[in-house]
């Protein structure tokens, strides 16, 4: 092997940035189980926020202060470190589209003497955010400590009794998902990171994660991968076909900035919409050339020095 090669296996860290994989074979696990993840369908999610309330119980995630934003009947937010999943109400202008069918029976609304022309003319859009656990995950490029871990699920987990505080990953997400816990004085998790685990304890016991247990409509769905993006593609191809057009899914792409997520969503609009990014890439995607620079210029070092040892006068 020459100097170079060992001074850094760049094919190796290409490939761990770049294009498909299996994320828990490739961080070294032999015949690791199927990997698991989410589909969370915002068609039929109805605002209930009981995903939110099942994930602190279950992780004992403190209670944010909620207060309302005076903009929206959201009261939890934005996803952080005290709020791992967060329900999003996003009140939008109605289009002239026809309502999705869930096939669930309904009273509809009651009837009034308020002529259309005067109803609100808005609609609501429901979202259940939550990490993605990205293929390519740029929190465990950069973590120092060995905190945040691939497991064998395939899926991203922080480790709090050996996180530092650093926040590297928390600038490192490009969906800005991670966050330091905040709290009084003399809180042990106070300055940690913290954000969803998919309940790796209960993934290790054959359990599902909270939230999908607790999920009224079974928006949330937990599963294999591969088999969730099956669903997914199917429950789009209904939805195009009963004329919601808007209907697309998002983090279902191997081939996107990250390689695809662990955790993907069916949205009825575009992602900026939901406060997602629309083209994440990896943040450590860089890495291989920065590497590759560093390495260059340490060898013209070497050779100038050598040159110079060789050439000083007895």
């Amino acid at each position: 092997m020459s100097l170079r090669d060992s001074l850094f296996n760049w094919d190796g860290m290409a490939n761990s940035l770049f294009g498909p994989l299996d994320p828990a074979p490739n961080a070294g696990y032999d015949d690791p189980p199927a990997r698991k993840g989410f589909f969370t369908d915002t068609s039929i999610c109805i605002g209930c926020k009981a995903c939110e309330v099942a994930c602190k119980e279950w992780n004992d995630v403190p209670e944010n202060v909620f207060a309302m934003l005076g903009t929206s009947y959201d009261n939890s937010h934005s996803l952080n470190a005290n709020q791992w999943r967060h329900v999003a109400f996003i009140e939008k202008p109605a289009k002239a589209t026809p309502p999705v069918d869930l096939g669930m029976p309904t009273l509809g609304a009651a009837p009034n003497d308020v002529p259309e022309e005067e109803k609100p003319d808005f609609q609501w859009l429901m979202s259940s955010d939550v990490c993605k656990h990205c293929t390519h995950a740029a929190c465990l490029d950069v973590c120092p400590t060995g905190s945040l871990f691939r497991s064998e699920f395939g899926t991203v987990v922080v480790q709090d009794d050996i996180c530092n505080g650093c926040g590297y990953c928390v600038a490192a997400c490009p969906y800005g998902v991670i966050d330091r816990r905040r709290g009084p004085d003399g809180d042990p998790s106070v300055g940690i990171a913290q954000k969803c685990t998919l309940c790796y304890d209960r993934l290790t016991d054959g359990q599902r994660p909270a939230c999908a247990q607790a999920c009224p409509t079974e928006s949330i769905l937990f599963g294999d991968v591969e088999e969730l993006r099956r669903t997914a593609n199917d429950r789009v191809a209904r939805l195009h076909e009963q004329g919601v057009m808007d209907a697309r899914l998002y983090g279902n792409d191997p081939d996107d900035g990250v390689g695809g997520t662990g955790a993907f969503f069916l949205l009825l609009d575009e992602p900026e919409v939901y406060g997602l990014p629309p083209d994440p890439v990896v943040t450590t995607k860089d890495l291989p050339t920065m590497y590759r620079r560093a390495g260059a210029a340490a060898l013209a070092l070497l050779a100038g020095a050598a040159v110079s040892f060789v050439g000083r006068r007895p």
